[in-house]
């Protein structure tokens, strides 16, 4: 596949490993074993065992009648918001803790932004009966209370990120520094960011999102191929999930929605692939918000999930290679876009997921054309937020 990283994990000129020295063989045990575990018949097997029973795979895909009849189009919903722990991001820590154990880990680290890797994290370290310390930032502990009491309730250690902007970023930056001087424990990255072989890895446990959704297609539709794939994008899990298994077919139209904030050019934004460059962050080469001096830009979203100031390097070459249409949606248009589809159809979205949403409104479609929108979580975490801008 084009779309595959290369054995130095690049992606095209973005990818790789820049990490200390000390983190070399912690990433290189990872990078020489991952494959095999995740293609071995005993992994496979006790996987798809726990998403089906645990997770509740498959996710329905839902067509969502009265958003079509509004926008004259067929608009499927990906419901990973039915998952347990509400959101996407249960089907790669569920793989990783696997992987994990394989590699003889007891003690796994996390970061998280909105919370809910945070929450399936804890959540499998749990069922497992594995040490968890979340990294979260301190801004972000605020605005996501309901989540915080969760990881606590699972058992977890939740560390805040008191520097920067006080949000994902800066937790991935302790993460990362306590990774460094504890090295014998298991950093469960929580998006298709970091050095290789994260990246790859977290892609290929949220296919299952895809893999799905080509057989539940072909059941509603007859086709497999949607006309166009929608998902957020922030460091990008759940649109890496969402695109895999259609990458290498071209004419199903790809579209990732970043946040832009107070809009794109109000300096209040997370719009990476609009106001990015080429740099290195977390371990990765890719496109980021940085200024003259190469210093990062700090992000900003209403979407505690999509405030990283990069995007994954997979992501960044779909962009440079125009395999995906970047598109962005304002903190307002978000909001607007959550708030009609709880009315009508009876499903509240997480705040990321609503930026999918939002540029509905934007897109010139063709009648009877499918459209298949990731609806990568659910809005629980979410209703102070919405419940305060509520008209």
């Amino acid at each position: 596949m084009k779309y595959n990283p290369d054995k130095n994990g690049y992606y095209g000129q973005f990818g790789g490993a820049f990490i200390p020295e000390l983190l070399h063989p912690n990433v290189q045990e990872l990078e020489d074993n991952y494959t095999d575990i995740i293609e071995s018949e005993s992994f496979q097997k006790e996987y798809k065992n726990l998403l089906k029973d645990y997770v509740g795979r498959p996710s329905p895909l839902y067509f969502a009648k009265r958003l079509s009849n509004k926008y004259g189009v067929n608009i499927y919903l990906k419901r990973e918001d039915l998952n347990h722990t509400g959101a996407h991001k249960v089907n790669n820590t569920i793989g990783q803790i696997l992987i994990a154990k394989r590699l003889g880990k007891t003690k796994i680290i996390a970061e998280t932004g909105a919370g809910q890797h945070g929450v399936a994290t804890a959540t499998v370290c749990a069922l497992m009966d594995l040490e968890c310390v979340v990294f979260m930032g301190e801004k972000d502990i605020q605005r996501q209370a309901p989540n915080v009491a969760r990881m606590k309730m699972l058992g977890a250690k939740v560390v805040p990120a008191t520097s920067g902007s006080k949000t994902l970023k800066d937790a991935t930056n302790e993460a990362i520094r306590y990774w460094i001087q504890n090295p014998d424990t298991y950093y469960l990255i929580g998006s298709v960011v970091g050095p290789h072989p994260y990246p790859d890895m977290v892609a290929r446990l949220q296919a299952i999102i895809s893999e799905e959704m080509k057989w539940q297609l072909k059941e509603h539709t007859g086709k497999e191929n949607p006309d166009t794939i929608i998902a957020c994008v922030g460091g990008g899990s759940n649109a890496a999930g969402a695109f895999y298994h259609y990458l290498d077919d071209e004419e199903v139209e790809l579209i990732a929605v970043e946040a832009a904030g107070l809009g794109v050019d109000s300096g209040e934004s997370a719009a990476t692939s609009q106001l990015g460059e080429v740099g290195v962050i977390h371990g990765s080469k890719t496109i980021l918000m940085q200024d003259e001096y190469g210093q990062i830009v700090e992000p900003y979203s209403i979407s505690a999930g999509l405030d990283y100031p990069g995007v994954g390097p997979l992501h960044a070459f779909l962009f440079d290679e125009k395999r995906a249409k970047f598109m962005n949606a304002t903190d307002k248009e978000a909001l607007n876009a959550a708030y009609e589809l709880t009315r009508l159809e009876g499903i509240i979205p997480a705040l990321e997921s609503a930026h999918a949403l939002a540029v509905l409104p934007k897109m010139k479609f063709e009648k009877d054309q499918t459209i298949v929108i990731n609806l990568s979580g659910r809005g629980d975490k979410d209703l102070e937020t919405y419940i305060k801008h509520l008209k």
